[in-house]
């Protein structure tokens, strides 16, 4: 039961950040470029909740906005899902106690992600390669995920508390000698 209400939550997140995508931040923008608040929770789903927990949810998410937004079903599934995996992996590397390493690993997941996306759609779809213009827009819109990160900490650490205490089991043997 607390499992499927953890999932229910993080739909829940999932429309108020698309809210915010779609609305708020066509207002707030830099060269048209803004923050990509998808990167930052599935990053914090996949520390938090482990690796399946994370890849199924940024499939998840990944095809729900393939199919709000996108003309093009997969590319964000397969990419968000790559970072739910990654969130995993680097779960079991560094601590998510510190503020730092939250934001050094948004960084990354936030570079691999566009990396990603925007290579898997200059191959399938032969778009021109900016390298210029894709590497300014990508320092943009990390600057924009560093500020969410570091202004949403708190909430961020303690709704990836609350996930690791649902989804995580703590394996604890005792021996009696």
């Amino acid at each position: 039961m607390k499992k499927t209400v953890s999932f229910l939550i993080i739909f829940l997140v999932f429309l108020i950040i698309y809210f915010l995508q779609v609305n708020f931040f066509t207002w707030f923008n830099i060269a048209g470029v803004k923050p990509n608040l998808f990167v930052v929770l599935i990053l914090v789903v996949g520390l938090f909740a482990g690796k399946n927990v994370g890849t199924s949810t940024g499939i998840v998410v990944g095809l729900l906005l393939d199919i709000f937004i996108s003309k093009k079903i997969g590319i964000t599934a397969i990419t968000l899902g790559i970072i739910g995996f990654i969130g995993a992996l680097l779960d079991k590397n560094f601590s998510k106690d510190s503020k730092l390493t939250i934001v050094l690993m948004v960084i990354l997941t936030t570079i691999i992600f566009e990396v990603l996306n925007y290579f898997i759609n200059a191959v399938i779809f032969s778009y021109s390669l900016e390298i210029a213009t894709f590497v300014v827009k990508l320092l943009i819109e990390i600057v924009f995920n560093i500020l969410i990160t570091i202004i949403f900490y708190p909430l961020i650490q303690k709704a990836g508390f609350a996930l690791e205490e649902r989804f995580k089991e703590t394996r604890i043997l005792t021996r009696y000698f």
